[in-house]
């Protein structure tokens, strides 16, 4: 009778230890199967923003090419080095306003404003600490950037390199998506400034044909960022998170806006005066506000 009991429970036990066998095995293979997954959808992902960052203008383009149309720079336009501490809490918060100092230090050195600029290239500091990237705003950084104080050129090169070292470095560290971010930030800064000139420029001052010769070419550097803004869109699209599915809206209303102005035919015609007046560009500089304040906030 013992023996029967023994046999009958040899024989639960047996498919009951290979069904969960199985399961383990399953579940291991479930797991490798995931990681092959997220390492390739990783890789899709840095190729993606890899395409994408080679389009979009560096942090010192848009501002060295609104200095060169002659306007004025405008201190209130830039987001002061006192909020730095506040965008510590959120990895997210952190790479969207790294790239918001970044642009703010090309708008800076652009207007040769290099103390100043070390000072944010410190906010800058605070952030990529808190990121992890140690090497990228580092001493030797700073004493390099004070060091070439007076050479304009030499201070953007190194903006631009220790950005790019940054957002390598977060690639590689598979953190693809707070590279994007650090990218996004800095785009939509460019773009505030740029729409911020045109919409702060004095309007009782000259007559409306003069004001219109002063802002046409800061008009045409916003009008000029159309396809950076598809591009923006399509690097969104591919880190949509909750966190950042707002941002990515607000790039879909904003390059629907820029495909309603028919620019190419305005440009052509050497007429984005013309721009000045109209409601899509008074909805692009809405969008870009809205979209700087949820970052800036």
């Amino acid at each position: 009778m013992r023996c029967t009991r023994i046999i009958f429970v040899y024989l639960l036990v047996l498919p009951a230890a290979g069904i969960l066998l199985n399961s383990c095995g399953s579940a291991g293979s479930d797991k490798e199967k995931n990681a092959i997954e997220f390492d390739e959808a990783n890789k899709d992902l840095k190729k993606s923003i890899e395409e994408v960052v080679y389009n979009i203008p560096s942090p010192s383009e848009i501002p060295y090419l609104i200095q060169q149309t002659g306007a004025d720079f405008n201190q209130s336009l830039i987001n002061p080095i006192s909020n730095a501490q506040q965008y510590t809490q959120r990895s997210d918060k952190t790479a969207l306003n790294l790239g918001i100092y970044a642009a703010d230090i090309g708008y800076l050195v652009s207007y040769d404003k290099a103390q100043e600029a070390i000072n944010y290239l410190n906010a800058c500091k605070t952030l990529a600490d808190n990121l992890g990237v140690v090497q990228s705003f580092d001493l030797e950084m700073l004493k390099r950037f004070e060091a070439n104080i007076n050479n304009k050129d030499s201070l953007t090169a190194l903006l631009d390199k220790s950005l790019k070292h940054t957002e390598r470095y977060l690639q590689d560290d598979r953190r693809s998506r707070l590279s994007a971010l650090i990218v996004a930030g800095s785009f939509v800064e460019g773009l505030y400034i740029s729409t911020g000139l045109v919409n702060t420029y004095p309007k009782n001052i000259l007559p409306d044909d003069k004001r219109n010769i002063i802002l046409t070419p800061l008009i045409q550097v916003i009008l000029n960022q159309r396809k950076a803004v598809s591009d923006m869109v399509k690097m969104l699209s591919s880190i949509e998170q909750p966190e950042n599915s707002s941002l990515l809206k607000d790039f879909q209303d904003l390059e629907k806006t820029y495909a309603e102005l028919n620019i190419e035919e305005q440009i052509r015609n050497n007429r984005a005066d013309l721009m000045l007046s109209d409601k899509n560009l008074v909805q692009i500089s809405a969008i870009v506000q809205k979209i700087r304040s949820e970052i800036v906030r």
